[in-house]
């Protein structure tokens, strides 16, 4: 262990007062397995430090050491980022776990919720629905953290309705780059909270949110039609009748849809925010027909609602398992939609491609609604023009494969090359693609400059950094 490593842990350790429950480092019994916890196996990362506050002014001092010792220092909530950026996506982070950030407290004449940035998404429904019957939009995996999914957008089920989770937020509690501890909301450190409402991992620790919240749906339709017969060329037919279906304007926001492609076929699945009757005014017998198998179950238990989602897509049991994983995906920005020929073109492909792997899923999400009701420039969050997102990821077994990454990898450059503006799709920083050439133009596009002049305001050095964060902007000087 270098001497520099070894003042930064002796001053980590003074400044929690040698509380040993709030601390781990380099060279600890079981550091890799019990405390860095890697999300993405295929990508190797050692932290300087693990680190566990349970007030915001030990986070404000964690940042304080970590400056002085020369350290990147990313936020923790669940961990759950593709790259592992949560604990610095390189070497030699200071991480801050926030799993002691579990305040919830909820305000019945506004119905305005206060919660702390560790708490889990499963966790914030039940606690929401207990707490009055309120919901917001999330998405649909329980392990996520809020603190990571609310400041980067965070696409959800019910994002129609209701727009991003970021979109729920009113005020937050910020430890910033000089360790100072501030609120931030629409009337107060309006930068900040402009910027951490899309990009809060490059500006400072989120420890506390003041949430908007909705009153949850009363009945809701899950649905799902699966075609499982081979070739895929022939499921090409389906899924251009999907885009057409949620490409129509006058589509209710009530409507919930996403295309779901697995080594066994595709299925169609959603979720109606309303009545079965209505539900059925909209004829998916008709617009899906001779489906393999297909389902809709009735429900009016709202966590009943979420916990489908979550078991759907296998994500109650496996979500927070980590796994060596490839993923790719795209954003179609100004509402495109895919030409009828590429799309036959993609389906036929995967009919003749080598994937390395039966774990991978190719998911269309249907967005928009509420999403794009917000101006482009009302947050940092960059999408708003945006009908729905393609992600993409392949799980290695026991590791990834060459031919894996190259299945993915040709799946979406075909998507691209057959598009008009391909080559400018943006990409959802949630959906994070370390891969990617100049990722942060393609994960907030036109807020990039606004981003890097208050990054350059509140964070000269690069304090809060991983691989693919905002960048301070260069001083006039440099520039000329």
């Amino acid at each position: 262990m270098g001497h520099s490593n070894s003042k930064l842990i002796k001053a980590i350790k003074d400044t929690l007062d040698n509380d040993t429950d709030l601390y781990a480092f380099p060279g600890e019994a079981f550091y890799q397995l019990k405390h860095v916890k890697p999300y993405n196996l295929d990508r190797p990362v050692k932290p300087a430090a693990i680190t566990y506050p349970k007030t915001k002014e030990q986070v404000a001092a964690i940042v304080k050491v970590a400056v002085e010792h020369g350290a990147k220092v990313q936020a923790r909530s669940g961990g759950h980022s593709y790259a592992n950026y949560c604990i610095g996506g390189v070497d030699g982070c200071v991480v801050i776990d926030m799993k002691h950030f579990q305040r919830f407290e909820m305000d019945r004449q506004t119905w305005r919720a206060t919660v702390g940035a560790g708490m889990l998404l499963g966790d914030l429904t039940e606690k929401m629905h207990d707490a009055g019957n309120r919901a917001m939009a999330h998405g649909t995996c329980p392990q996520v953290g809020v603190g990571g999914h609310a400041t980067i957008g965070g696409l959800g089920p019910s994002s129609r309705l209701w727009g991003t989770a970021l979109d729920h937020i009113e005020e937050i509690e910020v430890v910033l780059a000089d360790s100072s501890i501030v609120r931030a909301s629409a009337t107060q450190n309006t930068d900040i909270f402009w910027a951490c409402r899309g990009a809060a991992a490059s500006f400072g620790i989120v420890t506390e949110f003041v949430l908007r919240t909705e009153p949850e749906p009363g009945e809701c339709v899950q649905f799902s039609y699966a075609f499982t017969l081979r070739p895929y060329a022939r499921l090409a037919r389906t899924f251009k009748q999907w885009q057409k279906f949620v490409s129509n304007p006058d589509l209710t926001r009530k409507f919930a849809t996403s295309v779901v492609i697995t080594e066994v076929g595709m299925v169609i699945t959603g979720t109606f925010f309303g009545t079965r009757q209505e539900y059925d005014l909209l004829e998916m017998d008709v617009n899906f027909p001779s489906p393999q198998d297909s389902e809709t179950i009735l429900l009016d238990d709202w966590l009943g609602v979420v916990g489908n989602w979550a078991e759907n897509l296998g994500l109650k049991i496996g979500g927070g398992i980590p796994a060596p994983v490839y993923t790719k995906s795209l954003t179609f920005n100004g509402c495109n939609l895919i030409p009828d020929d590429v799309v036959d073109r993609v389906f036929a492909y995967l009919d003749t491609v080598k994937t390395g792997t039966p774990l991978w899923f190719i998911i269309f999400d249907l967005e928009g609604g509420a999403i794009n009701d917000v101006p482009q420039h009302a947050t940092a969050y960059a999408h708003r023009d945006a009908l729905f997102y393609m992600q993409s990821y392949a799980v290695g077994i026991p590791k990834l494969r060459k031919n894996t990454r190259v299945f993915l990898r040709g799946f979406s450059d075909m998507i691209k090359a057959g598009m008009p503006g391909g080559e400018n799709f943006g990409s959802y920083a949630g959906y994070v693609d370390p891969e990617l050439k100049e990722p942060q133009k393609q994960y907030w596009r036109e807020n990039l400059p606004r981003l890097e002049q208050i990054k350059a305001k509140i964070d000269p050095n690069d304090v809060f950094s991983n691989p693919q964060s905002v960048r301070p902007a260069a001083p006039l000087s440099n520039k000329q």
